[in-house]
């Protein structure tokens, strides 16, 4: 799950801002840690490298969407899309092919800080 922002990928900012208040904020990585909305996709990628299968349509659909909007109204010529296809086939695999639900022997997500 992430923050819906038309145009910015969020989820990749809370991933990141996870990484960096670990590294200087007990405070504030505690807050997204057990936040209500954002901590179990946090702590699920953190824990594990889980992406839910819900997010994994919906990442797989928005480039689907994107790159055909770029083809048909965008790109004068093949290089365009050529260029978004080499970027965006290779995110597609890596999101695809990550798990979709933590192992069944899994510690508590609300373990914190492996």
């Amino acid at each position: 799950m992430g923050i819906f922002i038309p145009g910015l990928p969020t989820t990749v900012f809370l991933i990141i801002a996870f990484w960096a208040f670990s590294k200087s904020s007990d405070k504030f990585q505690n807050w997204l840690w057990f936040h209500p909305k954002l901590g179990p996709s946090i702590r699920a990628w953190h824990l594990h490298r889980v992406i839910p299968v819900r997010a994994k349509v919906f990442a797989g659909v928005m480039m689907a969407i994107s790159f055909i909007y770029v083809s048909a109204f965008v790109a004068k010529d093949w290089v365009l899309p050529t260029i978004l296809a080499a970027v965006m086939i290779p995110a597609a695999a890596y999101v695809l092919t990550r798990a979709s639900a933590p192992p069944k022997t899994a510690a508590s997500d609300t373990a914190i800080f492996k």
